[in-house]
């Protein structure tokens, strides 16, 4: 007769296998698992669902009478099935500490540890201090039977180890992923050595699993996104190194003339240049957000080198009340940079160039308008380029967007919103 226990230990065993598939499904179709960590778990998952399977194996007896030695074989295909992600756990930790798999003395351990689990399991059927099995295919444990857990057991404490261990390689977030993967299938098998919790280890080992994956998934995804700032910031770096040589050398020739015409204005420019340059080169040393005021500073020192060489065909109005928040280096002035290189032409009349700053609801708002030719959006050229190296590090580093719109009457307007989280 099937007793309210015996559907609940068929229930915990459902539920595990459902988890155990979910996990499968997740790191089928979720990106941003490297591709050996990908195999890995899908691997792993992939033996928690055997666990669970031979676990459910268990309770035929409920429903279909069977011979005791069909009864045994299960229960050792369960017990062998369910040592099996243990010896992978190490694996995968001797792969995240950067360690040869080859070479590493801790797989061997454990190897050597899971083959005497093994052994034991096989050869448990012919000795009766393990497991008794009654004459209603209901067993009970021996005397013998911790000396069956204590492999397993080793095997965690030292994979436990191993991860204190490699605390300086790991990162913070794969190293609480082994801690959540470890301790509770630890605590499982030591209660395991005094009082059966069998159809519990199941679900807790699969929940474990599901827990260290999600923190390594979350590392993963967040080392991606540092790599991609980090390319952000090179194509940054790239561009500010690579100032336009001409740009360098009209302003240089603008100051030789200045020299002799008008003193005080020369100093100015030079003044002026040098700023710019300067703020040029420290924005490529840094990789963090920066106060508004500081990318205001660079964008004037700019275009005060630029009215001086375009006297009386370049006109900038500031509007900047709201300063309080902080932006990734080199984005206003390049935006300005790129309206003033293709804005002023000896065919067109002079260029209007304004930058506003406005606090809106869910952050900030810089505007910058000109009144130049416009381009196509279509078109695949350097402003393009530019402005949309300037959006991609605007999303990484805080979330960040940047719009490019046609002006009615003619020319651009470039919109760069801040969200107020990272505002500051």
């Amino acid at each position: 007769m099937t007793s309210w226990i015996d559907i609940f230990y068929f229930s915990i065993f459902g539920a595990a296998l459902l988890l155990s598939v979910m996990g499968v499904w997740f790191t089928a179709i979720i990106p941003g698992l490297d591709r050996w960590s990908k195999r890995f778990f899908l691997y792993y998952f992939l033996a928690f669902m055997l666990c669970c399977l031979s676990a459910m194996l268990e309770t035929i007896p409920l429903f279909i009478p069977i011979s005791n030695a069909a009864f045994y074989s299960i229960l050792t295909m369960e017990s062998l099935f369910l040592s099996l992600p243990l010896p992978m756990l190490t694996l995968y930790l001797v792969h995240c500490r950067g360690e040869n798999i080859r070479e590493s003395k801790l797989l061997r351990v454990v190897t050597a540890l899971w083959a005497v689990y093994c052994v034991l399991c096989v050869c448990a059927p012919f000795f009766g201090g393990f497991t008794i099995i009654t004459a209603d295919n209901h067993y009970s444990r021996g005397p013998l039977y911790p000396l069956a857990v204590l492999p397993l057991l080793a095997i965690l404490l030292l994979n436990l180890a191993g991860a204190i261990r490699g605390k300086g390689v790991l990162s913070r977030k794969v190293y609480l992923g082994f801690l959540v993967a470890i301790l509770p299938m630890t605590l499982a098998l030591t209660v395991q050595l005094f009082v059966d919790v069998f159809p519990l280890i199941d679900i807790g080992y699969v929940l474990s699993a599901i827990s260290m994956y999600g923190f390594i998934l979350s590392d993963q995804i967040e080392q991606d996104r540092r790599r991609q700032r980090e390319i952000a910031n090179q194509r940054t770096s790239i561009r500010a190194l690579q100032m336009r040589p001409h740009f360098i050398h009209n302003t240089l020739m603008s100051i030789y003339y200045l020299c002799q015409q008008d003193v005080e204005k020369a100093q100015a420019v030079t003044l002026d240049f040098a700023s710019y340059l300067g703020k040029s080169f420290n924005a490529i040393a840094e990789n963090e957000l920066i106060p508004f005021t500081e990318e205001l500073e660079h964008t004037r020192a700019y275009l005060a080198v630029e009215k001086a060489r375009f006297e009386g065909q370049l006109f900038v109005e500031f509007d900047t009340p709201h300063t309080f928040f902080k932006l990734p280096p080199l984005t206003l002035q390049p935006v300005v940079e790129n309206a003033v290189k293709h804005g002023i032409s000896p065919h067109l009349g002079p260029l209007y160039l304004s930058v506003r700053t406005r606090a809106t609801e869910d952050g900030s708002k810089i505007t910058v308008e000109d009144t130049g030719p416009g381009f196509s959006p279509a078109d695949d050229n350097e402003p393009h380029v530019a402005l949309a190296n300037i959006r991609e590090r605007l999303a990484l580093m805080c979330s960040g967007t940047l719009e490019i719109a046609t002006r009615e009457t003619g020319g651009t307007v470039v919109t760069i919103r801040i969200p107020m989280k990272r505002a500051e």
